[in-house]
């Protein structure tokens, strides 16, 4: 189930499901560690005696976004209740504090008790072991802390006199342990039991109380704050209380819509809706990046369910391509920290592992050091080229040339020097190593289009600090590579570059499946997008990546097995993916000598838009049959990918619509 909903700030992310509920709390860094882990913190209503959780069918959700920014726009409707929930949910702008507004509305002709109950089942640092759930009576809160993990939740609301009410019931204790199933059972009569404290398996439960007037309104608010110390969250508690939470909404809201609009940018003639999402995919970006460096694929831990492990690291793959975009959007100073992250994961060797958690530690990977009795480096290769390619086209459009100084000797020459190193003298291509896919093991032309552009990339560096014989060698190695990618990975035949090559009975033999990263042969430089061999390539690969379904967008690859939902080829060759779709938009751009021909890709934005959740959050790929988001949801690069597109797609109207 992709997640609907996220609210962060470079420190702190939360993620909310369909009914609101939180179901991820990512602290202190954005990816780790995951203090919920897909557990549902429940709200509830009870009015009237009656009582309903808002997972209950009979409420009905509109989701969305406060206009240009990160705080939520959520309506619940409850026809029966006679209730309307307006809902607001965010996290402030600098510290790791969560603010939800519920304004309640009474559709009845008389005024009615109302109480909101909030569900806390948290598993701190990861594990149900050892935590303790605790009422505070110095403040009248509740709050969760094992080791040096603590949150804090409180809640104000009016009642009958107009005074503001904080907590009014309360209880904790044990969940899914010895059959108990949590705190949550005990609010579904509209009363709390009141206990203190429970340690182990722990969850706890409070309520608002507030009377609403005949066919009127009432608002309450619920907060917490994440912390190292009692002391500290207890300061974040009374700084929400001192402000008002009200307040600080409001300033969360101004701050992301000055944030999202610090470049002023002609749209052309985009729909309303396409730059709505445009400024959305920025937001997205912005919660999925740590302020430390590490740019997180995603934060769906539903992901889980499926191979016990997530998305919550940074691919250095992914944040390359996802910095790139960034960084033509304006937003240099968000992505340069992950170029020096980049520096100091890069190992003495000079090159980048598959994966990284957000502390920098190495992530888990599927990518051995010995594979059929013969020893290899466990990496994609173009991991590493495509940092130095995105570092060069950040310094091209800010020209911050001391940050380009300060990553010479320990990023861009380290990483350059492997780049050299490793390749086969006799293809003049880079050595084997893992597709960006990282399914298969062997020569790739992505891989080697990536290298090259990191080669080209370095060369510039060099050239740029008067290094010129490093310039020179760097910018022949990256010379031999596209005269590799000619000789071997082009097939006369077929009329298109292969996807790559393999060893098969000690000879290497090209792997032709259709392939959309393919694109990278112009994307990267190695061509321009007109020559005739990319122009054949493009066109083949369109036509058998296509999906036929009235779904629509390109697959990855020929009969791709990831989460496949259609075993026919001719209807669906694999699900379509965001990113993979909005390559040949890229294309189709890259391509267009008039206006009419930039039609293509702007129905491809639209396509994207179109396919987006309810609340605007973009998924990794979609089921060809009916469009539902398939894996994770928001996916990084999906949300860069379009902002790219965007950006390009601009770039090319305003060229176009000034030619004489």
């Amino acid at each position: 189930m992709p997640r609907h909903l996220v609210v962060g700030n470079g420190k702190f992310l939360v993620n909310l499901d369909e009914h609101t509920y939180i179901r991820d709390v990512y602290f202190p860094y954005v990816g780790q560690l995951n203090h919920v882990g897909g557990y549902r913190c429940r709200v509830g209503v009870w009015v009237d005696g009656q009582f309903s959780w808002l997972d209950n069918p009979e409420w009905s959700f509109r989701l969305g976004y406060v206009e240009e920014s990160l705080v939520t726009d959520v309506t619940a409707d409850h026809p029966r209740l006679g209730l309307t929930l307006f809902m607001n949910d965010a996290v402030h702008q600098r510290d790791t504090i969560f603010l939800k507004r519920i304004r309640i509305v009474n559709h009845l002709p008389f005024a009615r008790e109302i109480r909101l109950f909030f569900h806390q089942d948290l598993v701190i640092n990861e594990t149900e072991v050892g935590d303790t759930a605790v009422y505070y009576p110095n403040n009248g809160t509740l709050f969760h802390y094992k080791k040096d993990r603590y949150f804090m939740f409180n809640g104000i609301s009016s009642w009958r006199d107009g005074t503001l009410e904080g907590i009014y019931e309360y209880s904790t204790g044990i969940k899914r342990f010895h059959h108990a199933e949590g705190t949550w059972k005990d609010a579904e009569d509209g009363q709390l039991m009141g206990n203190d404290i429970a340690q182990g398996s722990v969850d706890s439960t409070f309520s608002l109380r507030t009377e609403v007037p005949a066919a009127g309104e009432q608002t309450a608010y619920y907060w917490f704050g994440a912390g190292t110390n009692l002391k500290e969250v207890v300061r974040l508690n009374e700084y929400v209380r001192s402000s008002h939470p009200e307040q600080l909404i409001q300033r969360v809201s101004t701050y992301w819509k000055r944030w999202v609009n610090k470049q002023s940018r002609s749209f052309a003639n985009l729909e309303p809706e396409l730059i709505r999402l445009y400024k959305q995919s920025l937001l997205i970006v912005r919660s999925q990046t740590d302020v430390n460096g590490a740019i997180i694929a995603a934060n769906d831990t539903d992901i889980m369910q499926f191979n016990r492990d997530h998305y919550s690291y940074m691919w250095p793959r992914d944040g390359a391509l996802v910095a790139q975009a960034m960084s033509a959007a304006g937003y240099h100073g968000m992505i340069a920290p992950f170029f020096r992250f980049c520096a100091e994961a890069l190992t003495s060797d000079g090159y980048l592992l598959h994966k990284y958690n957000p502390d920098g530690t190495v992530g888990s990977s599927w990518h051995p050091y010995v594979h059929d009795g013969k020893q290899q480096l466990p990496i994609q290769e173009d991991e590493t080229a495509l940092v130095l390619y995105a570092l060069w086209q950040d310094y091209e459009q800010h020209g911050d040339i001391e940050m380009a100084q300060s990553l010479y000797q320990t990023l861009i020459r380290q990483a350059a020097r492997f780049l050299l190193q490793y390749r086969d003298a006799h293809l003049g291509l880079p050595l084997p190593s893992y597709d960006l896919w990282e399914e298969r093991y062997g020569i790739f032309t992505f891989t080697a289009s990536a290298v090259y552009g990191g080669l080209a990339a370095a060369s510039k560096f060099a050239a740029l600090f008067g290094d010129d014989k490093r310039a020179q060698r760097y910018n022949q190695a990256a010379e031999e590579i596209r005269s590799g990618i000619m000789t071997h990975l082009w097939n006369e035949e077929e009329q298109r570059f292969a996807r790559g090559l393999y060893r098969q009975d000690g000879q290497w033999t090209q792997d032709t499946t259709p392939e959309s990263s393919i694109f990278g042969i112009y994307a990267f430089g190695v061509l321009p997008a007109d020559d005739a061999r990319v122009l054949s390539t493009m066109r083949s690969l369109r036509e058998k990546l296509s999906i036929r379904s009235g779904t629509g967008g390109i697959a990855r690859y020929y009969r791709d097995y990831y989460f496949q939902r259609c075993s026919d080829m001719s209807v669906a060759p694999g699900n379509p993916w965001i990113i993979c779709t909005l390559w040949f938009a890229n294309y189709d751009i890259e391509l267009a000598s008039t206006l009419a021909q930039l039609e293509q890709a702007h129905d491809t934005l639209r396509w994207v838009e179109a396919h987006s959740l309810s609340s605007g959050l973009l998924s990794e790929q979609l089921d060809p049959f009916d469009g539902s988001p398939v894996s994770v949801a928001p996916l990084t690069w999906s949300h860069a990918t379009y902002v790219d597109t965007v950006l390009k797609y601009l770039a090319k109207y305003e060229q176009l619509s000034n030619d004489p």
